[in-house]
């Protein structure tokens, strides 16, 4: 097979594996010949051989048949330097890829990055603010400030993003950095491959060999006592050569059931940094900047006022369903020609909003204003317009507007039997000093956070 028929099959994979993953697994592949019906091809690493074979082999293999060759299997090896190679090919066969060790020249092959996941595309607010500047001075690289870096919090927070955004800026900033990225599921995988083909040597230099090791969800190791083993040896041994290290995780460190003691010491022994569920200002934010995204590839749309605000109010557990609640109401209303009205978006989107629908109640809030402001409850609902009493009564009946789907008049009966434009006078006043008076918005945050909770 010529080199330009490899070129044309390469082409044909692309759209059968997808660009993100021909890119980072196929393009790589070095094809060497086609001997008595094996397709051998040279690789980087042997586990890169190992990965491509498991995850590609029968694409790869159904492509060469397809471009008529005669082929049954395929086969990779790790290609030693030329002169090396052109001896062993005079004396041997390449040997296959789970009989080969890795080498050093190659670099350990982590998971694809996420081209969307960059430091610009990362919209920063209170909940985020730590972890965004912690995550943008380790990408700076140079000297190890702080070993490891550890990120953790709730499902769609924007961790993964972050480490993402290191990944790319240090590989901007230095194109010889060994940076590798990978899940801990997939560092398991590795280190299993390894010792089924007694290939533990290789694993070892190969990741103990990286400048920057960067492992997401390290809670997945849990309970899995080998893998914990050799992770706290790379852990320890990288390290000491002051090569940086960021995890992350669900939890924070002394909360993952089933993680060795010594890892939970080393965890903590760096920087660790809670990212925080999202406000509604950063949930907004989130929301403006996919709209700025979403217009470029539906440039006719029009998006009624009042909708952004009313998704980041009704979805606030989780960016990834925010985002996709938007993308969803996006190609609906191009594929049926209208505005993104607020009715159209209730349509569209009612499965998301029951799912993501807070139940909290009016009484909820009242009781934990009252709480926080050490006041009755009794005093809170009355009628006396003390300060003492009315600020925090407005701060409720803002909360009950915001975290409850009742309506100003059906609010106003539970202030006491209010009228409908006395707890609309409320609301806007709260919005107006959550401006001009940090301490306000500080409060009415925290009791956001502890409804939502």
């Amino acid at each position: 097979m010529t080199k330009k028929s490899w070129e044309e099959i390469r082409q044909d994979l692309i759209s059968a594996v997808g660009k993100s993953n021909y890119t980072n697994w196929i393009e790589p592949l070095e094809f060497v010949r086609i001997e008595g019906g094996v397709a051998k091809f040279h690789v980087p690493t042997t586990f890169m051989g190992n990965w491509v074979l498991r995850n590609f082999g029968d694409h790869i293999l159904r492509e060469l048949a397809k471009s008529g060759n005669k082929v049954t299997r395929v086969e990779f090896a790790v290609r030693e330097t030329a002169k090396t190679d052109r001896k062993r090919a005079a004396k041997s066969q390449d040997k296959p890829a789970s009989a080969v060790a890795g080498q050093i020249g190659g670099e350990v092959p982590g998971a694809p990055l996420d081209a969307r996941f960059t430091f610009e595309s990362f919209v920063v607010g209170k909940p985020n603010e730590l972890a965004h500047a912690a995550a943008r001075r380790v990408a700076k690289g140079g000297a190890v400030t702080f070993n490891p870096l550890f990120l953790y919090g709730g499902v769609g927070l924007g961790k993964t993003h972050l480490m993402h955004a290191i990944a790319w800026e240090l590989r901007k900033r230095s194109s010889g950095l060994h940076v590798v990225y990978l899940s801990a599921e997939q560092f398991m995988y590795r280190f299993v491959q390894a010792l089924r083909d007694k290939d533990m040597i290789a694993f070892k230099q190969l990741f103990r060999s990286v400048d920057v090791l960067m492992i997401d969800d390290v809670q997945f190791i849990a309970g899995k006592d080998a893998t914990q083993e050799e992770f706290f040896h790379t852990f320890n041994a990288l390290v000491d050569q002051k090569r940086q290290i960021i995890v992350s995780s669900d939890s924070a460190p002394t909360d993952i059931d089933g993680i060795d003691d010594r890892i939970v010491s080393r965890l903590q022994s760096g920087l660790v940094v809670d990212v925080h569920p999202t406000n509604y200002e950063l949930r907004l934010g989130i929301l403006q900047q996919k709209v700025e995204q979403f217009s470029e590839q539906f440039p006719n749309l029009g998006i009624q006022d009042g909708v952004l605000e009313f998704l980041a109010h009704r979805i606030s557990s989780n960016v990834r369903v925010l985002e996709g609640a938007l993308m969803r109401l996006f190609a609906f209303a191009s594929l049926v020609g209208r505005e993104i009205t607020m009715e159209l978006t209730q349509d569209c989107l009612s499965d998301v909003l029951r799912a993501s629908d807070r139940k909290i109640t009016v009484e909820e809030i009242q009781r934990k204003v009252s709480e926080h402001f050490n006041i009755r409850l009794s005093d809170l609902i009355g009628p006396k317009r003390v300060r003492t009493f009315a600020r925090p009564r407005q701060i409720a009946m803002y909360l009950s507007k915001q975290l409850t789907s009742r309506s100003l008049p059906e609010i106003g009966r539970r202030f006491g039997g209010r009228d409908h434009t006395t707890i609309m006078h409320g609301v806007r006043k709260i919005e107006e000093l959550k401006q001009q008076d940090s301490q306000i918005a500080d409060h009415v945050e925290l009791l956001r956070r502890s409804l939502e909770a």
